[in-house]
């Protein structure tokens, strides 16, 4: 028990789950920055689904819009949501009451961003033609219009005293908007590629900014001048979060969170987390949740921030160096110098934004609808409850004071060392959580990043485990395993994982026993037939919503290479981060050596590293064989091109191929490593691995 505590505490980043949110692909999705615990998801089916996040199911499904939703946001008390759709309509939606609040028609074109103020009764919004308009959400018809952008707007973001709003475009700029007067303050220039995101600061004057030119550029909203331009993410940053207190700013890329500080700038820290393309990021309690979408999936991330360096490291040339921190000053000068935001006291509802009736202009876009016509568009949209357990709790709770239930607040549980262990008690706990059998959406897998369905196994789940994880003996670990994993110990001395057999004629452990609940930790009456036969439909929802995706995605890559070949077939298989997609395209194409070509083999080496430490048979089966084919056709091309003496010349073909062939040396050396130490094994695995051994001997004379 001693071994668990202390391995849970080793993770920084992991998936809390990874389910299907829609029926058709995801256009957008967006957390409750409040709580952190509330999602929203918009489709190309013209929903808006509601979600728990670490809950696969669905508590509410809104209906109306006519085209997919592009664009979704919370306001702050997350009481309200807003989804923008292609049309460029609007529909606000009380959560509360499960009803639509207002549509809103006035923009012309795709919705791209949307903005609830801090605490009035207004919304921003912009649209793919350029313009943004703000609205009074309780009347019809727009407030103002604020034209100046000349592409498409990506961020809005009112500031926290609510006077100003500030928007990210396409066209590179950042602009600031004096609500009252309806004009720019300022614009700044500095990004050298679209703006994605913006934030401001949550007390001081400082707006930031995100940019696909990889940097955050920071803003004195005093001065209007650039205080800082923080460097160092590798792909386009999609998400900036500044930390509760304002002494640290998160940024998300593509499978990186990094941490910056500013007057110096400097990286903190950077972590590696797998949640791909990330879309929206929240903090509660310390961690930082992280969202993303493929096609009709949602996978959600946790990142401890409690183990994540918040100050005294330095990046120098792009280096985190860790041994030289700087010498912190007691208070941040900026801290000291930059003023801070005047807050509205909670009495002055009646006082917020006096400009109104001066400003007050309805849209003649907005009056061309009679209010017949409104009534009617607002009678065809609905919320389907599909939780009423779940939408009672977090939206109409007993104790007033908190919206969200208690339980919802608490810190997500670190995974133990042994993900296994950690992902069938989760998907067990979903399990268990009453929801109603009746579900109108599709049926969402549980919450768990490894249950993964091998090429050959179809995996059954078993009885649900104790009450509390770390309660088990560590003696018997296999307890709470699902049948699909083999016995894993937990001892130091580095045990062999054992292999599950590709030659088998049924699922591993199917006993009809393992589905039911034991005994000593339910009532010891007999269950009936309906109850025995109710947990095992959940096992089987589960496993299906699993088949289907993974169907889907290879449906995905098989146009794919239709349509663009094999090349760029397997870098979308790579990029769905599901070894079992993977290993179908390799058992595709290894018996077929004249599809294979250089940039293939840099594309599926990478690969091989997992599939050849893989527990299932099968997965090291095709990664040996890869492995095979590689070194039979290529290792020749690849030792004579990088022996071979330099040409006379330019010669750009032969320069790529020499790269090509130092990447794949280099990558092939390290496999090389892991056969050394897999050739050690008695059997038929430790043969297959002696035989790559020496096939794959020439790699030590090589340079």
């Amino acid at each position: 028990m001693t071994s668990m505590a202390a391995s849970s505490t080793t993770k920084i980043a992991w998936r809390l789950q990874e389910f299907e949110a829609h029926s058709s692909s995801i256009s957008c999705l967006a957390l409750g920055k409040s709580s952190g615990r509330l999602l929203a998801t918009g489709g190309e089916d013209c929903r808006v689904n509601i979600w728990a996040v670490s809950k696969a199911n669905c508590i509410m499904s809104l209906t109306g819009h006519k085209n997919p939703v592009e664009c979704i946001h919370f306001n702050v008390s997350e009481e309200q949501v807003v989804a923008g759709s292609q049309s460029g309509s609007i529909r606000v939606w009380d959560l509360e009451a499960a009803k639509i609040l207002r549509t809103l028609m006035g923009h012309k074109a795709n919705i791209t961003s949307l903005g609830f103020h801090p605490f009035g009764d207004f919304l921003a919004s912009s649209s793919m033609d350029t313009n943004i308009k703000l609205w009074d959400v309780r009347r019809k018809g727009y407030v103002f219009r604020y034209k100046g952008h000349t592409q498409a707007v990506r961020s809005l973001a009112f500031s926290p005293d609510g006077k100003w709003l500030a928007s990210a475009s396409d066209d590179c700029t950042v602009k600031l908007w004096d609500l009252a007067q309806g004009k720019t303050i300022t614009e700044f220039k500095s990004h050298t590629a679209p703006v994605n995101i913006i934030q401001f600061h949550p007390n001081e004057y400082l707006l930031a900014s995100g940019s696909s030119d990889r940097t955050i550029k920071l803003w004195d909203l005093e001065k209007f001048t650039m205080i800082g331009s923080l460097e160092g993410d590798t792909t386009p940053v999609r998400c900036i979060c500044f930390s509760p207190d304002g002494s640290c700013l998160y940024s998300g890329a593509t499978d990186s969170l990094r941490v910056f500080g500013w007057e110096p700038d400097r990286c903190f820290d950077a972590v590696s987390v797998g949640w791909g393309k990330v879309s929206d990021v929240a903090i509660c309690n310390q961690q930082l949740i992280g969202v993303s979408h493929q096609l009709s999936n949602v996978s959600s991330y946790v990142v401890d921030l409690k183990r994540v360096k918040k100050s005294g490291g330095a990046v120098i040339q792009g280096i985190i160096q860790d041994n030289q921190p700087l010498t912190e000053p007691k208070d941040a000068k900026g801290a000291a110098l930059r003023k801070n935001y005047e807050r509205p006291t909670t009495t002055c509802r009646s006082q917020r934004l006096k400009h109104r009736s001066e400003s007050d202009r309805r849209s003649p876009e907005g009056e061309r609808r009679s209010p017949s016509e409104d009534e009617a568009d607002e009678k065809l949209s609905s919320a389907e409850i599909h939780n009423a357990e779940d939408y009672k709790a977090i939206f109409q709770p007993k104790n007033a004071i908190s919206r969200t239930p208690p339980k919802m607040s608490e810190p997500f549980p670190a995974p133990l060392e042994d993900e296994s262990i950690l992902a069938i008690s989760r998907q067990l706990k979903d399990m268990k959580s009453p929801f109603p059998d009746k579900q109108q959406g599709p049926p969402l897998a549980a919450s768990t990043p490894v249950v993964r369905v091998e090429p050959t196994v179809i995996s059954a789940v078993k009885r649900p485990s104790p009450p509390a994880a770390g309660t088990a003996s560590s003696s018997h670990p296999a307890s709470t395993h699902a049948p699909t994993q083999p016995p894993v110990t937990t001892a130091k001395s580095k045990p062999q994982l054992k292999i599950i057999s590709s030659a088998r004629n049924e699922p591993i452990g199917l006993n009809v026993a393992d589905f039911l609940p034991s005994s000593p930790n339910h009532r010891s009456g007999a269950l009936s037939d309906e109850e025995a036969l109710t947990q095992m439909k959940k096992g089987h929802e589960t496993m299906c919503v699993m088949l289907s995706s993974r169907l889907k995605n290879l449906q995905t890559v098989r146009g794919v290479w239709t349509r663009d070949g094999i090349k760029i077939a397997l870098d979308t298989a790579v990029s769905m981060s599901d070894p079992s997609i993977v290993v179908d395209i390799l058992n595709i194409i290894n018996p077929q050596p004249s599809l294979w070509k250089l940039d293939v083999c840099m594309t599926v080496l990478p690969q091989l590293d997992k599939l050849l430490q893989s527990k299932y048979e099968s997965y090291i089966q095709t990664g040996c064989t890869s492995l095979k084919l590689v070194m039979k056709h290529f290792w020749t091309l690849i030792s004579d091109t990088l022996k071979a003496t330099p040409s006379v010349g330019v010669d750009i073909t032969r320069e790529e191929r020499h790269q090509k062939c130092r990447v794949c040396c280099k990558q092939l050396k390290n496999l090389s490593n892991i056969v050394k130490n897999k050739a050690t094994q008695v059997g038929r695995h430790g043969s297959t691995f002696k035989e790559l051994q020496l096939l794959m001997a020439p790699l030590d004379d090589s340079p």
